[in-house]
């Protein structure tokens, strides 16, 4: 990698991670993006990617749990199921493309809800039933392993359209969620195999102090209204991301 292109990079990975702490994710998919276009091997991408996602996330949910009464039922209820069916679904060999551009499909619900496009009367959420948080953790969870995300990008507009958290109390489960994903996720892939990128030990700082301003702001500065259209347009970017 050139160093014209290592400077874009170092711009370009603080910018995703802005983006997806402002809403409570990691932006691991934008990092395995950025980084595959930029050259960098499959074996290298992943394990970084992760490690990325492990900070921001992290720096995500410290700043929105210090502003929300954080639902703690529904998120060990979540990650009691999720965590398992995310590692049985890693070990399924199956077309991945395939469960990505159905994934970019579902995305346009929440995506076309959280913009307004279609009106929905406000209010009368879904009871929490037990069966039914368990049915859809240990769903997004299988997903998540057989695709290879954190599965907050699918967590997230549904604890919204069932009624089940607010944006900020959405933000803070997403990001543990996804922080705990993706400790599991580094661990599976063998932390003593780790290969360091080069210009890695810039990425990092740069990235975190995206993730710590945009989760300042998401958690301090922004209002619901502009939570709620800055998680429709990290939504699109995944959606535009698995369909192509």
């Amino acid at each position: 990698m050139n160093e014209n292109y290592s400077i874009l990079l170092l711009f370009l990975m603080p910018l995703a991670a802005f983006l997806y702490a402002s809403v409570g994710h990691g932006g691991a998919s934008s990092y395995i993006v950025l980084l595959t276009l930029f050259g960098f091997a499959p074996a290298e991408v992943r394990p970084a990617a992760l490690v990325l996602n492990i900070g921001v996330s992290a720096i995500s949910f410290y700043t929105f749990y210090r502003k929300c009464d954080f639902p703690y039922k529904l998120f060990f209820t979540l990650v009691m199921f999720s965590i398992p069916a995310a590692y049985w679904g890693g070990t399924f060999t199956l077309d991945v493309k395939i469960y990505q551009k159905v994934l970019g499909v579902l995305l346009l619900l929440p995506i076309s809800r959280l913009f307004n496009l279609f009106k929905v009367k406000e209010g009368n959420p879904v009871p929490r039933n037990f069966i039914l948080m368990a049915f859809l953790a240990f769903t997004i969870g299988f997903v998540s392993g057989i695709v290879g995300i954190g599965g907050g990008i699918l967590l997230s507009p549904i604890l919204i359209l069932l009624g089940w958290a607010d944006l900020k109390q959405t933000a803070a489960v997403s990001a543990l969620f996804i922080l705990l994903n993706s400790i599991a996720g580094l661990i599976g892939a063998g932390i003593t195999d780790f290969s360091w990128l080069p210009h890695f030990e810039l990425i990092i700082p740069f990235t975190l102090i995206g993730g710590i301003v945009g989760g300042y702001l998401g958690a301090n500065r922004y209002s619901p209204p502009a939570m709620k259209y800055a998680l429709a347009i990290v939504l699109t970017v995944a959606s535009i991301k698995f369909l192509l």
